[in-house]
């Protein structure tokens, strides 16, 4: 069962209904998609005492109004914004109430890309391969927010909140620009002796024609030695694929679930949401970890 308890009165650039994705079906071709910052996401269903992969909002680039028809509970995390109930600023990263009839507003943040709005109970919309995400590539799941677009909560059973003083650090701007960490392979070999070591040293740009699918990064171009067909294999999230151009793309939330270029290396898991929150424009490095170093 569930209920109707907000309207959607304003919508900035996308506000999309996101989970933690559907893995596991990419032999049928369908991409997990999910959060493309899922840390975030689980830290604000946290925040109201949901299951980590309840269904949220995310939100590029803030904008987005709400009219309650029920007393809620929500909780905004990511990219820092102002939060407002009513006119009156609320507290970000922390469990707010927002009484029947009050005018939820999200506004823009000042640094990052994608906010997340969860709220107590978690949403509730058709769930494709067991999942309510919007994957943007295929067009599986919810259609993206629109102006009278109606939010359901589930009103699943409260797990454990997680206390404010708890709370991971905020996706905020890096000094000296964001790092991010990567293991070569599994074709850092086409690459050349050099290989994955092309990527590091140095700073690489987001372009502005970077999304869900993937953060493009623009720098100096990264020369293949080997230059034969490759057959399409399986890629994943933090994939990084290299195409004729040089110019190296990150997979993300919403990537196909096979490529024909070589990937010279992965970033790991934790790092790609941090990527997720990258701006056009955006410096970022790269650094070479095993296995070991990962601990």
């Amino acid at each position: 069962m569930s209920r109707h308890a907000l309207t959607v009165e304003r919508v900035g650039p996308l506000a999309l209904l996101q989970d933690l994705g559907r893995p596991g079906h990419a032999h049928l071709g369908v991409s997990p998609s999910g959060a493309a910052d899922r840390g975030s996401l689980r830290t604000a269903n946290r925040l109201v005492g949901n299951a980590d992969g309840a269904l949220a909002v995310e939100v590029l680039a803030g904008g987005l109004a709400l009219r309650a028809s029920a007393d809620v509970t929500v909780a905004i995390t990511g990219a820092p914004l102002p939060v407002q109930v009513d006119g009156r600023a609320v507290e970000f990263c922390a469990p707010a109430f927002v009484p029947a009839g009050s005018l939820l507003r999200l506004g823009m943040p000042a640094t990052g890309l994608r906010s997340y709005l969860a709220v107590r109970g978690g949403l509730a919309a058709e769930q494709v391969f067991g999942s309510a995400s919007r994957d943007t590539l295929s067009g599986i799941g919810p259609e993206p927010l629109a102006v009278g677009s109606a939010l359901h909560v589930a009103d699943a059973d409260p797990v454990a909140a997680l206390r404010s003083s708890d709370v991971p650090r905020l996706h905020g701007a890096s000094p000296g620009g964001l790092v991010v960490r990567a293991v070569p392979g599994p074709r850092d070999d086409w690459f050349g002796p050099v290989g994955a070591r092309a990527l590091t040293g140095v700073s690489w740009t987001v372009a502005g024609d970077s999304d869900r699918v993937g953060v493009r990064l623009s720098g100096p171009v990264l020369e293949r030695h080997r230059h034969e067909e490759l057959a399409s294999e399986g890629v994943l999230r933090g994939a990084v694929q290299v195409p004729p151009s040089g110019q190296p793309l990150v997979f993300l939330a919403d990537h196909p679930t096979t490529g024909g270029y070589p990937v010279v290396a992965v970033v790991v898991e934790e790092d790609c949401d941090l990527l997720a929150q990258a701006r056009p424009g955006e410096g970022v490095r790269v650094e070479l970890v095993r296995g070991p170093e990962l601990g």
